[in-house]
């Protein structure tokens, strides 16, 4: 493990449970990771399985239902629990994370024209005093993400899904945030349009040294934008590593699942398609047991007697299996 001053954020048994009729819900159960400062940990997994709920903790746009999310302070290396902060002190902390939504029409008030939509946060922060400050700041920002400067007295409705989305970067932009939560930014739009975004977005890292969770479900467009990846399944992390050691050898029976659907554009090139049977449990009150297991052509005895626990197998790769040893071929 890297020494405690190299991580900028520090998620410690973090859980989000949900209360329903039959039982409580266990959306994010008992994730713990780090992340550095300026690299982006991308974070994949099925639908339902809880990765924008996570992400959506990790700011606190949802309050946990217990654990510690550690950001780290900016003069100097002590942390803030951003779980357990005062309402007045999570406000100045909102200046320093942000969030760019799945959806790029939904998340826009469609009342409101470019120019209003970016200079939103900004007037609510009261950022500038001055309105020509405020309007130089605002093209500043149009100029980052691409958009044109004739687009500003434009309505979402009269956009394309590409300049949606970068409407809502320009935002998540305006206070100069250092660590960002990317919840699906390019799902909803084309594959031209999704190259745009991608390369907007490491562009923008490289430039302001941001640090990212990039949620996804396309492993094959995580692959390009992550430093590491979380693999999710039912609210736990079930492999996280670096992304080539992912792709090169993964050591979780779900992870090897996930990267066996991935289309290949070599049709010449066969590989094993490995076809998930059995039913997914419930997250309503699941069992202490590997929650893979029903699903799982390796289980044992003991993937169903106790859950394994997340646990580094090689230097950097850490996996939630009992078998992992034994499956790394």
């Amino acid at each position: 493990m890297n020494d405690v001053n190299d991580k900028y954020i520090i998620v410690k048994n973090l859980k989000k449970y949900f209360n329903t009729k039959r039982g409580r819900l266990h959306a994010v159960d008992d994730v713990s990771f780090e992340i550095k400062k300026g690299e982006t940990l991308g974070l994949v997994g099925e639908s339902g399985c809880g990765k924008s709920t996570l992400g959506r903790c990790l700011i606190r746009l949802l309050d946990s239902t217990s654990g510690e999310v550690l950001l780290k302070n900016k003069d100097n290396d002590s942390y803030v629990d951003v779980t357990k902060v005062s309402a007045s002190e999570m406000k100045a902390l909102r200046k320093r994370v942000q969030i760019v939504f799945q959806d790029p029409y939904s998340c826009l008030n469609p009342r409101l024209s470019v120019w209003e939509l970016i200079a939103e946060p900004l007037i609510v922060n009261n950022i500038y005093a001055k309105s020509a400050d405020m309007r130089r700041r605002i093209r500043e920002l149009m100029d980052t993400v691409g958009l044109a400067e004739r687009l500003e007295n434009s309505y979402p409705h009269e956009l394309d899904g590409g300049r949606r989305q970068r409407i809502g970067i320009a935002r998540s932009l305006a206070l100069n945030p250092e660590f960002i939560v990317l919840d699906e930014p390019v799902s909803a739009l084309d594959v031209c349009i999704q190259a745009q975004i991608l390369n907007l977005l490491n562009s923008l890292q490289k430039e302001f040294n941001y640090t990212y969770v990039f949620i996804s479900h396309n492993l094959s467009v995580v692959r390009h934008v992550s430093d590491r990846i979380a693999v999710m399944y039912l609210g736990q992390i079930v492999e996280l590593c670096e992304y080539q050691d992912l792709f090169k050898s993964p050591l979780h029976p779900y992870t090897q699942a996930l990267l066996s659907a991935i289309p290949l554009a070599k049709l010449d090139v066969k590989r094993e398609r490995i076809i998930l049977e059995g039913d997914v449990p419930s997250p309503i009150e699941p069992p202490n047991a590997c929650r893979f297991a029903g699903r799982c052509r390796y289980a044992c005895d003991k993937c169903r007697q106790g859950a394994p626990e997340l646990k580094e197998h090689e230097p950097g790769h850490f996996v939630a299996c009992y078998r992992a040893g034994e499956l790394n071929n």
